[in-house]
């Protein structure tokens, strides 16, 4: 441009000031001044633009450092997502769910995975938030994670002539009750040389060690019923024989089967459009031309099943307990029963089984456990129950189908509340002999000068509070 005007105000000099005509050879060095300036200017800014971009992407550095370098508490290194408050986690809510339904499970009512041969239901810990149905289902899951309980539940329902596929699970061993039906057992040992085969009716207990090959199949004419109890407070890892089948390259089955036709032959296999877990193929007259349900001897099958039912009966004033566990000794113990004390007691991570049947208005009193965490399910009757731990948790009911869950060393109690006996199936996840102590064990273990201080209460009224002949640990009014 040649109007010097608009030059100089470039520079922030107003024009209006400058009306004198200059020389022409002092517009040719102020153009030379004028490049010179905008160089630098443009540099200057560049300059500074960098500055500031090096530092804002030092500071984020430093932060996302920092976020990371914090360390997490036990809880939190276990399940970051939902270690502060579970009930918050699911769907970004702030919902707070009730304090009970880190204890309780209404397993009845969760979500329903059906088969072709029968249904599963779980009380669980799930990886993946996404995959409970609600959040009470993520609250219990996050709760018996957190307390690494060992422990998760759930039921398996296998209609007439169905099939729990031959499986085995990764991460834990299994133990099941069978609360209805007739079914019938395989477990093969390692090498596949030894097959134990056996029956089960109701009332009895079946077990299953961590990564040991073993199948279920419904031999009666009405719906068998399991409550399934795992060793482990992680999400359930399991794989059935047919996926591990479909999932090996068809070369390397063939030369590892070497059957008739070769590869050929595997190749006949199809896989069937839905999951194969409990099957009862609609064909199956047609597939299957004989059938046996042969019984092993008594000492091979004694590792694997307990006559629960057919146990010594613990009687006490206001119930009933039996236990399928491990004795020091075998004290107490048959010949038979026995073998699966010692069958549980050499696996590790393994649980202690019971049933416990409380009268109409019976109370299983206060009382705690030493070893182990406990896990129940309510197979009739309905009943209050009470925590006392590191949190207040209001009592709360329990109906058939639900599930409860007591953190070692929560000193709890249950009560029946209706006019039929509370019945219940029990596990302790401990395989050494289950250490328990009662409310009013420890009251009389206590010297009463103690319990005057710590009641502030005179020294002799404690005698008010009678040593009784019999065990009370289940009583009644």
């Amino acid at each position: 441009m040649n109007n010097p005007g608009f030059e100089l105000q470039e520079d922030g000099i107003e024009r209006s000031h400058y009306n004198t005509k200059l020389p022409k050879d002092y517009h040719e060095c102020q153009r030379g001044e004028k490049k010179s300036c905008s160089l630098m200017r443009i540099f200057l800014v560049c300059f500074l633009a960098c500055l500031i971009t090096t530092a804002i992407g030092v500071m984020i550095i430093c932060l996302v450092y920092l976020g990371y370098a914090v360390p997490m508490s036990p809880q939190e290194t276990i399940n970051p997502v939902m270690s502060r408050d579970p009930a918050q986690s699911a769907n970004n809510t702030n919902t707070i769910t009730e304090p009970r339904f880190s204890f309780m499970s209404h397993l009845s009512n969760s979500k329903v995975f059906e088969f072709e041969g029968g249904a599963i239901q779980w009380a669980r810990y799930r990886n993946n938030p996404k995959d409970y149905s609600n959040e009470k289902e993520m609250q219990f899951g996050a709760s018996i994670n957190q307390h690494q309980s060992k422990m998760t539940v759930g039921t398996l329902r296998i209609v007439s002539k169905g099939l729990r596929a031959p499986h085995w699970h990764f991460n834990a061993n299994e133990h099941g009750f069978l609360a209805q039906g007739t079914a019938w057992i395989g477990v093969v040992d390692e090498g596949g040389a030894d097959v134990t085969t056996y029956n089960v009716t109701a009332g009895q207990v079946i077990f299953f060690p961590k990564n040991t090959l073993h199948w279920v199949k419904n031999v009666g004419d009405e719906d068998c019923l399991f409550i399934l109890f795992f060793t482990t407070h992680d999400e359930l890892s399991t794989l059935d024989v047919d996926d591990a089948f479909y999932m090996t390259p068809e070369d390397i089955a063939a030369r590892s089967l070497k059957p008739v036709g070769g590869v050929n032959f595997i190749r006949t296999f199809v896989k069937p459009k839905e999951d194969q877990a409990v099957n009862l193929p609609k064909n199956l007259v047609e597939l299957i031309q004989n059938a046996d349900y042969v019984q092993s001897n008594d000492s091979d099958v004694w590792k694997y099943f307990y006559d629960l039912k057919a146990s010594r009966q613990y009687i006490f004033p206001g119930g009933i307990i039996q236990w399928a566990r491990y004795r020091k000794n075998g004290v107490g113990l048959n010949d038979t029963e026995k073998v699966y004390s010692q069958s549980v007691n050499s696996h590790a991570d393994t649980l202690t089984l019971g049933t416990l049947r409380i009268k109409s208005n019976g109370l299983r009193q206060p009382h705690f456990h030493f070893n182990a965490h406990e896990m129940g399910y309510v197979l009739s009757g309905c009943g209050q129950i009470g925590i006392v731990g590191g949190r207040r948790v209001p009592d709360f009911t329990v109906g058939i189908g639900d599930v409860f869950f007591f953190p070692i060393g929560t000193q709890h109690y249950i009560k029946s509340t209706c006019d039929e006996d509370l019945f219940m199936i029990l596990a302790f996840s401990t395989g050494n002999q289950l250490e328990t102590l009662d409310m009013d064990d420890y009251f009389h273990a206590t010297a009463d000068h103690i319990l005057a201080q710590l009641f502030l209460k005179k020294q002799q009224e404690f005698k008010n509070i009678p040593k009784l002949e019999g065990d009370q640990a289940v009583n009644i009014p």
